[in-house]
């Protein structure tokens, strides 16, 4: 098996450089890059032991590969394959497809790394190879937009780094468990790094902007498997160490709420599904132990939703609401809007079923609150008029678009049998009293809400100032 995972980790970033070399073949082999991924998951899962791999010595690598990894690598090669098949018949160049697939590989390793020097450098080539994807259009403003995640991802991983060097200090060692013995000052400059890659709380307030700026393929891989790297790390942290628990859980909820409270008054469709990232993945930190099966229905949630709203002939929800989309797209819309809001009979279930029995009590009252808020916002998805589709001979594109969006809202009716145990009526009246509330709401408040929400903190300058008071804050929280 060790093999097998070094195989696996080199093997994308083969594929991307033999994209340069083969520019004709760039869609098939990309796709046998992501196709690959899924592959190796199976034997995770089955196998069900962890695979824990020392390269070298505590200079070296450590690579722990479980089945919590294991959601997270199906989510990327799920989201990787899916966005591929979108964009099979566009005119997009050999150039694209290789950044694809070598920032499927860069997320690969830092779901696999557990010592805090080699996630660093997989982090930091994940903020390369999306800084390329989101520029990739050339004009002034995608570049505009791929500089500013550039610099905020690289201030980030500056702290971060320095954090790693003084768990070093402490134990000689770099890998995550180090962080038991370290200083405060440690915990405090790794987390500000993660926090902000994973776009979580104040740190990740520069997400929305970035993806709803992005073409819709990046924006879906940014939202369904790129703020994950920095997600994944936080739960192992959690996992390890007993007092970092209670630290992972409150930013959590914190997040899962912010996030909520933006998405439920956004008027932008790209936007709200943005801050609806900040917010689910506040549910993926509420509950480490199971925040993998979470990651995994979100993921494909968000990546159908960002590739389905480009279908739509307008961002503005005021303007959908006075015109009529076709049925089939308006549907794929309400099925993944169902699963994000905890419907039965989806993967989205079983995903909220499972977190919401792992949070602690304190947590209740905020992770309820933040469900009604998500049924609130995608409310305003599922009841966009619609009529049936003009009969008319599917393009290419359209194809590429519903094989793309078979994979993934198959992958959550599939999902769906992972938790089965779920289907009792007492777990089944909780989800559907947050929904029948949260469309009330909407339907009698936020339909007609006109509430424009402060975009201050979305600014460049703000951003790096409001990592300075996440350390402070940090500081204060690791001490305690």
């Amino acid at each position: 098996m060790t093999t097998l995972t070094l195989i696996w980790i080199v093997l994308p970033f083969m594929v991307g450089f033999i994209i340069y070399l083969l520019p004709k073949g760039d869609r098939y082999l990309a796709l046998m890059g992501a196709v690959a991924s899924a592959l190796y998951v199976i034997p995770l899962f089955i196998q069900q032991t962890p695979i824990n791999l020392q390269l070298l010595d505590n200079f070296g690598v450590t690579l722990t590969l479980d089945p919590l990894a294991g959601f997270f690598i199906l989510t990327n090669a799920l989201v990787t394959a899916a966005v591929i098949i979108y964009c099979w018949h566009s005119d997009r160049t050999a150039f694209f497809y290789a950044q694809v697939i070598l920032l499927h590989g860069s997320i690969n390793a830092a779901f696999a790394c557990s010592d805090f020097i080699s996630l660093y450098v997989a982090l930091e080539v994940i903020s390369i190879a999306s800084f390329l994807l989101i520029a990739y259009p050339r004009s002034d403003r995608s570049i505009w937009i791929g500089l500013r995640y550039l610099f905020v991802s690289n201030i980030a991983m500056l702290f971060y780094l320095i954090g790693a060097v003084l768990v070093y200090k402490a134990n000689h060692s770099f890998t995550f468990i180090g962080l038991r013995g370290a200083l405060p000052e440690a915990i405090a400059l790794i987390f500000l790094g993660l926090l902000a890659k994973g776009g979580i709380f104040v740190s990740g307030l520069w997400l929305p902007l970035t993806h709803a700026e992005s073409e819709s393929p990046v924006s879906a891989l940014m939202s369904g498997v790129v703020v994950k790297a920095g997600v994944l790390p936080l739960l192992r942290c959690a996992l390890l160490i007993e007092e970092l628990d209670p630290i992972v859980r409150l930013f959590g909820v914190s997040t899962a709420l912010l996030g909520v409270t933006f998405a439920v008054f956004e008027k932008d469709t790209k936007r709200l599904l943005a801050f609806s990232t900040v917010s689910q993945v506040g549910f993926i930190l509420a509950a480490p132990a199971v925040g993998g099966f979470y990651a995994l229905t979100h993921g494909l949630v968000k990546s159908s939703l960002f590739l389905t709203v480009s279908k739509l002939p307008s961002r503005n929800f005021r303007e959908l609401e006075k015109q009529l989309m076709p049925r089939n797209i308006w549907i794929a819309l309400v099925i993944a809007s169902f699963s994000i809001s905890g419907f039965p009979l989806l993967g989205g279930f079983g995903a909220k079923i499972l977190t919401l029995k792992n949070v602690l009590s304190w947590q209740d009252v905020g992770m309820s609150v933040a469900a009604i808020g998500t049924a609130i916002s995608f409310a305003k998805f599922i009841f966009l008029p619609h009529q049936p589709e003009i009969e008319a001979h599917p393009s290419k594109n359209q194809t590429s678009y519903w094989v793309a969006i078979s994979i993934l809202l198959g992958g959550l009716v599939i999902a769906n049998i992972v938790y089965y145990e779920a289907y009792t009526l007492e777990n089944a009246i909780k989800p559907l009293v947050t929904i029948a509330i949260g469309w009330i709401a909407y339907w009698l408040i936020f339909r007609r809400a006109s509430v424009n929400l402060p975009v201050l903190f979305e600014k460049f300058e703000n951003l790096i100032g409001c990592m300075g008071l996440m350390l402070v804050l940090l500081f204060w929280m690791a001490i305690a």
